[in-house]
């Protein structure tokens, strides 16, 4: 099952009334290869609903989008992308990936937020969902992980934010704002160091 590592960056809180207004993802195969990276912007629709707080954290403003693409045309050519990184080969003309793209899991931190925020652009398109039911999540894998660590004597971070998760495996953003792209590819990182900690677990049984 191939892994999509995703981040969004929305104008707000809300999914049935903020918009995702940047996605960066960093795709791997179903043995943890890198195929590739993605990142684009995207012209919100509803224009009043740009908050000048979310703005001070992704550091977009409407001028930044004015040439982004609008979500119509992002979500075809998103499916697209990953289809040409996993050397899926979709029969000319066919718009409905959904039986190519069902196995693909997203990953993340704190998920489902970005996966609730990703189905209502699809429902608001009127397009199906295309990729797996199951998730992957940083935040869930690093709340077990840590209080397996923190039992057998190692101090772990107090908080499960990306930031804390990244500076605990030694990791950081290059600058205080949240690029998707740079957030997807640390949340990457993240779940590796994760991963390889899992494999140095021996339960006690």
């Amino acid at each position: 099952m191939p892994y999509l590592v995703l981040d969004l960056e929305m104008t707000g809180p809300e999914p049935d009334y903020n918009e995702i207004i940047q996605i960066g993802a960093v795709l791997f195969d179903d043995n943890w290869v890198r195929k590739g990276q993605y990142l684009t912007n995207v012209y919100p629709e509803n224009e009043d609903a740009f908050s000048s707080s979310s703005e001070k954290i992704h550091n977009l403003s409407l001028a930044d989008l004015q040439d982004a693409p609008m979500m119509y045309d992002v979500l075809p050519e998103l499916e697209e992308w990953i289809c040409k990184q996993l050397s899926i080969r979709v029969p000319a003309g066919q718009l409905d990936r959904t039986p190519y793209l069902r196995d693909v899991i997203i990953c993340g931190q704190s998920v489902i937020n970005d996966i609730n925020f990703l189905k209502e652009a699809y429902r608001y398109e009127k397009l199906k969902w295309p990729f797996s039911r199951v998730l992957l999540d940083l935040h869930t894998l690093s709340y077990f992980t840590f209080r397996v660590l923190r039992a057998n004597g190692r101090n772990v971070p107090d908080r499960l934010s990306l930031t804390a998760i990244a500076s605990y495996f030694g990791l950081a953003r290059e600058d205080g704002f949240h690029n998707a792209l740079e957030d997807a590819e640390l949340t990457a990182k993240c779940l590796a160091e994760v991963f390889k900690l899992a494999d140095t677990m021996k339960p006690n049984l």
